[in-house]
């Protein structure tokens, strides 16, 4: 069952299963002192995200690199959209100089989409790692990459790097994703999935946002379809509106749904697999790597 909002889009109360913490602590202070000090973009911030409180109150946070700035116009995400500004260098070291002062143990890397680039930034991303890697050899890494428009040569920039999981998101399900995701394709998304598997990344991960108009066997099929995908790891969260500009929530999901959903794919075989209103991909992304 869900709970539907009604037909002229009128925005009702949030259900009662979906709460957001508030921002508090000494951790969450000097984490926000640390992004602010080194000018760090983080999808927390940039996109959002309802747990940003929970996470940051743990010393925990996913780094965004390439600029704030997305060269795509998702409807669903809360990243501006524009004309980026030009590649910060040096952006690698200042990720990895904060990762080693903040002490963190395993690390999430984003990032906005950078179509105007000949690389579409996947040099950035390479040298992001290495980076991390020798400041700090102990610390494991997700990286939550773009589709570089199915380039493989990009793609394989990120494999060779060898971080402990790769991740990219299909957002939604296929009938969804011309609207949802605009310049995206649900199909180059797996195509994607798939060739990292095929070459040897050790962990792959994706995630899925519902209450965007989707149907029940529309999410069993998209399961269905990243665990064809040889996907590891899976994510299955709320679609929460950014603004009143982003497409409106057509449905809030119970946590019955999520568990029923959650069951399905654990049936499939994923290893790992976070379902619940609050879910966000990088969501105790330290869990998934074991």
């Amino acid at each position: 069952m869900t709970t539907v909002i009604s037909e002229n889009k009128t925005r009702v109360p949030k259900p009662k299963w979906i709460r957001v913490k508030l921002p508090t602590g000494k951790k969450y202070t000097d984490l926000r002192s640390l992004v602010d000090k080194y000018k760090l973009n983080t999808i927390c911030t940039s996109g959002s995200c309802p747990n940003m409180g929970e996470c940051w109150a743990e010393g925990t946070a996913t780094f965004m690199i390439l600029g704030n700035i997305c060269t795509r116009s998702c409807s669903f995400c809360g990243v501006k959209t524009g004309r980026p500004e030009e590649v910060d260098w040096e952006e690698p070291e200042k990720v990895a100089q904060s990762i080693k002062i903040m002490k963190i143990k395993h690390a999430v890397i984003t990032s906005v989409d950078r179509d105007d680039l000949k690389d579409m930034g996947s040099i950035i991303w390479s040298e992001t790692v290495n980076a991390i890697r020798r400041l700090n050899p102990e610390t494991t890494l997700e990286t939550l990459i773009p589709d570089f428009q199915g380039n493989k040569t990009n793609l394989d920039r990120i494999i060779k790097v060898s971080p402990e999981v790769i991740s990219h998101n299909l957002e939604t399900v296929r009938r969804l994703t011309r609207e949802v995701r605009v310049q995206a394709k649900y199909d180059r998304s797996l195509e994607v999935l798939s060739y990292l598997n095929e070459n040897g990344v050790n962990r792959t991960k994706s995630g899925i946002m519902l209450g965007l108009g989707e149907k029940e066997d529309e999410v069993y099929e998209t399961l269905d379809d990243l665990s064809n995908a040889n996907v590891n790891v899976v994510t299955i969260g709320q679609y929460l509106q950014p603004s009143k500009k982003h497409l409106p929530v057509t449905s809030f999901i119970t946590p019955d749904s999520f568990k029923k959903y959650e069951d399905y794919a654990l049936n499939l075989g994923f290893r790992h697999v976070e379902s619940g209103p609050l879910v966000r991909s990088s969501y105790k992304a330290n869990k998934h790597i074991n």
